[in-house]
């Protein structure tokens, strides 16, 4: 199996490697290609939404396992995961990939100040990248208008930093119409990216504590985080229910 089903989402049973190389060929393609990028907030969201879990489920083309928990549940259920491959790599190296390549690139989400900052690096460190578009998430508009307006500008890739599930609901609208470009969900990336938000340093990624780091740095994620207990137990629920 090339799918491993955590909670009803199914995970692509892939190396961060195998992901570049499959998505190089989807690019040289120029095949509509959707990447959800999934955490246990996201699994526990979808869990609780089956609007969401039809998108995962039927929308997608790939789902990574953006989570050491993710990673950690897959080996309970006793159909492990070859290695988490987190969205925030995944978009560095796309936008490295981009800007070798001259590639058109759409971005959407984050704050005013946020979205700026982004295109304030991408023109100082990436400027061979064509940035076809930058708004940030304070739209009002419908998404089916949103996807239009990003369809118009004919991207080889778009990144959506709304936030799930609406970066997902956003992207799964262009890719049932079929848009040529690689679109990905991307969270709180553009922060990350710009400057605005400091990543945890390599000792808590290397341990997996990311989100201990996050929520040290934002005490107000507290709440944010009691999904990951609920998750565990619905795990091991699971896991029971497959004997």
């Amino acid at each position: 199996m090339d799918k491993v089903n955590v909670l009803g989402v199914n995970f692509d049973k892939k190396t961060f490697n195998q992901f570049q190389n499959e998505f190089i060929g989807r690019m040289n393609n120029h095949e509509s290609t959707f990447v959800v990028t999934a955490n246990p907030e996201i699994v526990m969201a979808a869990n609780e939404n089956p609007e969401f879990m039809k998108v995962l489920q039927e929308d997608t083309d790939y789902i990574t396992a953006d989570g050491i928990g993710i990673v950690k549940a897959a080996k309970i259920l006793g159909e492990p995961l070859p290695e988490r491959v987190t969205g925030y790599d995944l978009f560095l190296w796309l936008m490295k990939v981009a800007n070798e390549r001259g590639l058109r690139v759409f971005l959407i989400g984050a704050k005013p100040e946020v979205i700026h900052a982004v295109q304030e690096k991408i023109a100082r460190n990436y400027s061979n990248i064509n940035l076809v578009g930058a708004e940030d998430g304070y739209f009002t508009e419908d998404l089916d208008l949103v996807a239009r307006r990003i369809e118009r500008t004919q991207p080889d890739l778009v990144f959506a930093a709304l936030g799930f599930p609406k970066q997902e609901y956003l992207l799964s609208i262009l890719r049932k119409n079929a848009t040529p470009a690689l679109m990905m969900g991307v969270g709180g990336s553009f922060d990350v990216f710009s400057g605005q938000v400091k990543r945890a340093p390599e000792a808590f990624q290397k341990t997996h504590l990311e989100w201990f780091y996050r929520l040290i740095k934002n005490p107000s994620r507290f709440k944010r985080m009691m999904v990951l207990p609920q998750f565990v137990v619905k795990v091991h629920q699971a896991k029971r229910g497959n004997r």
